[in-house]
């Protein structure tokens, strides 16, 4: 037996979905890219969606939509996916990293006040696990000193802030749809937005910078012609997976509902164990469980990692503070060191949590960890 850290939940349905689409005379940018953008956009209470090719993109999309470029700088927090950085990098700014709370392992917004220069352009607010970040602060700090915020909300998809979904609060909201993450389009990604012009600007970006629409070009010379605005990429995503994509949002508040049940769980099992440090809920917010971290307190997390997963339980780390990275201290930040996210990364592991992961299967996960963590 094989327990993975995360998996795709797929049925008939979706299957359906997929082949209806293969038998239709559209296989890449058709209908159901636009179908599925509206689907998504009015989950989140957002104006605007745009699907994109992956969640990478989608930071690289958002990124150059607010403006990023060379001599700018960017904070982001170092516990997450490089590219959460990267996408600064992609446009020729510098990533500029915060520490963490170390409650909610989320950026920090006294961290980031510090690290605002003349310079700073604009903030990538990651939502670690799925727990939103402190964005009523966050929005603040960016209101007094004019920057962009754009939310990674990769973990986040069904996350609730103040009663408000995430997706629908800030400049722009970016998230993935891995086939771990919290609904699948094999690869793939979405940038929601309220503001129109951010929306041309990312729908141009993700075609090449072309564009058909008479409205933007600078002339018209009849129905097939079109022009080339901006310099742009081929981000496109396909039918095929917007099509699976519209499927599996049938069932994205009954897969956020048995994370929900399988985290309590968890926290019932390990609430009287000193060795386990079990998530931090932040009041106001309703996390959408991407990922369950604990924190090994008394034993080493190389010791707990490798036994667990001789026991065939894949579990992970997540992640490796991102100026870490060879890439990283080979190109000028040997010298960054986050104290809260360092002592975060020694200790954090991720258990299994994924809608289909049985409460069965879930009991031997939890037999194991007390086992090995007496």
């Amino acid at each position: 037996m094989y327990i993975p850290y995360g998996r795709q939940s797929i049925n008939e349905e979706d299957i359906q979905a997929v082949v209806d689409v293969l038998r239709s005379d559209y296989v890449t940018t058709g209908p159901s890219v636009q179908e599925f953008e509206k689907v998504v956009a009015e989950y989140v209470g957002a104006k605007y969606a745009v699907a994109i090719s992956n969640g990478t993109a989608a930071l690289h999309a958002a990124c150059y939509a607010a403006g990023i470029g060379e001599g700018d700088e960017v904070i982001t927090t170092p516990i997450t996916f490089a590219a959460s950085a990267n996408c600064a990098l992609y446009c020729g700014a510098k990533p500029v990293f915060a520490d963490i709370k170390p409650d909610t392992y989320n950026i920090d917004p006294e961290d980031i006040k510090r690290k605002i220069t003349d310079k700073t352009k604009a903030i990538i607010a990651v939502h670690f696990t799925g727990q939103p970040c402190e964005m009523d602060e966050i929005h603040e700090i960016a209101k007094a000193h004019n920057l962009i915020v754009i939310e990674d909300a990769a973990h986040a998809l069904g996350a609730d802030y103040k009663g408000k979904k995430v997706g629908s609060i800030s400049d722009m909201t970016t998230f993935s749809f891995h086939p771990v993450k919290h609904i699948t389009t094999g690869e793939g990604g979405m940038i929601t937005t309220n503001d129109e012009k951010l929306y041309q600007r990312l729908a141009l970006f993700r075609t090449h910078g072309i564009t058909r629409d008479a409205g933007m070009m600078t002339y018209d010379e009849g129905a097939w012609y079109y022009q080339q605005l901006d310099l742009g990429y081929n981000y496109r995503i396909t039918d095929i997976q917007c099509a699976l994509g519209v499927s599996q949002m049938k069932r994205l508040d009954q897969f956020v509902e048995k994370r929900r049940a399988l985290v309590e769980r968890y926290n019932k099992a390990f609430a009287d164990n000193a060795n386990i440090m079990t998530p931090f809920q932040q009041e106001g917010c309703n996390n959408s469980y991407h990922l369950y971290v604990i924190q090994c307190l008394k034993h080493g997390r190389k010791e707990v990692f490798d036994a667990l997963r001789a026991a065939g339980i894949g579990v992970n780390v997540h992640y490796i503070p991102v100026y870490s990275h060879p890439y990283y201290r080979n190109n000028g930040y040997a010298d960054v060191c986050c104290k809260n996210a360092e002592e975060y990364y020694s200790r954090a592991i991720s258990l299994p949590l994924y809608p289909d992961l049985t409460f069965e299967q879930q009991d031997y996960v939890i037999e194991k960890v007390l086992e090995i963590m007496k």
